[in-house]
């Protein structure tokens, strides 16, 4: 089993949180970047909350992101598809 990539999020008050990356994804033909995650501290049994930003890379040689929460339907409305088809494949997997 492949270890998953890990980012801390910081929520409005500042708390830092440690999530799971569970894929990235980059849509052609709006140039832009989303991110799809789940909090590491969750139980495998528990219903899972999944969150999506799109991001941008810092510049230079760092590996710091910039997440800008997702604010249009379209936006959502790509993420969902997207989650759908991991969904589907990870099922496929196990």
């Amino acid at each position: 089993m492949q270890e998953k990539e890990r980012i801390i999020i910081p929520d409005e008050s500042g708390e830092e949180h440690l999530f799971d990356v569970l894929f990235t994804f980059d849509v052609d033909h709006t140039e832009q970047s989303y991110l799809v995650a789940v909090p590491a501290e969750q139980e495998e049994e528990e219903e899972v909350e999944v969150f999506a930003f799109r991001y941008e890379e810092a510049e230079g040689d760092s590996d710091d992101l910039t997440l800008f929460q997702i604010e249009t339907e379209e936006e959502w409305q790509i993420v969902e598809e997207m989650l759908a088809t991991f969904s589907e494949s990870d099922e496929e997997t196990e």
